[in-house]
């Protein structure tokens, strides 16, 4: 049981995707302007990163049963697009509602690094396939941590007056690099306190 906390609280905390390690960060600039919509890409985020985890470790291991562990980034890549399609389709024709309201986000998460970095990482540190759904869950729940603090901190810095050079990506980089330095702090609670 310590194990699967330490392993959540590890992907949410300090081994988090977009802020430690920078992975999905296009949707980390570009939807993170509103808090609404940094919420609702999360969540679409969430559901993904946990339907690609569930579908492509038993992928990976046919494969590495038939000696094609090299065709990993292919094989996931076309899961992971096949998968959001189908989630796509299956919303617009059951749930109508929600996949208006997600809109763009859904196909955009077709792109987004993070889901396929955490499907390879399961993979690359060994996990069982319960450790990687707690380690997908923890990485989609880091995301949507760090998607609401960036928007928060985004309506925050459009309202200060500052040099017109700053004006625009160049003060929204400047916020990033001192949101993603303060979870630098969080290096070492995890292992100290789960030892």
């Amino acid at each position: 049981m310590t194990e699967m906390v330490t392993i959540l609280l590890a992907a949410i905390l300090t081994n988090n995707f977009v802020l430690v390690q920078f992975l999905g960060i296009c949707p980390f600039l570009g939807v993170s302007k509103k808090l609404d919509s940094a919420f609702g890409m999360s969540c679409a985020v969430i559901f993904v990163m946990l339907l690609a985890t569930a579908a492509t470790w038993p992928i990976q291991q046919l494969l590495d049963n038939f000696g094609l562990g090299y065709m990993q980034t292919i094989v996931f890549i076309l899961v992971i697009a096949s998968l959001v399609q189908l989630v796509e389709i299956a919303l617009k024709k059951y749930i109508p509602a929600l996949h208006k309201s997600l809109g763009v986000f859904l196909p955009l998460i077709t792109t987004n690094c993070a889901v396929l970095g955490v499907c390879v990482m399961n993979i690359d540190e060994a996990y069982g396939f319960g450790q990687s759904m707690i380690n997908s869950l923890g990485a989609g729940l880091g995301f949507m941590l760090a998607m609401i603090i960036f928007a928060g901190v985004r309506q925050r810095t459009e309202n200060n007056n500052y040099l017109q050079c700053f004006k625009g990506i160049p003060a929204t980089l400047i916020a990033a690099s001192i949101v993603s330095l303060s979870f630098m702090g969080f290096s070492g609670v995890i292992e100290g306190i789960f030892g």
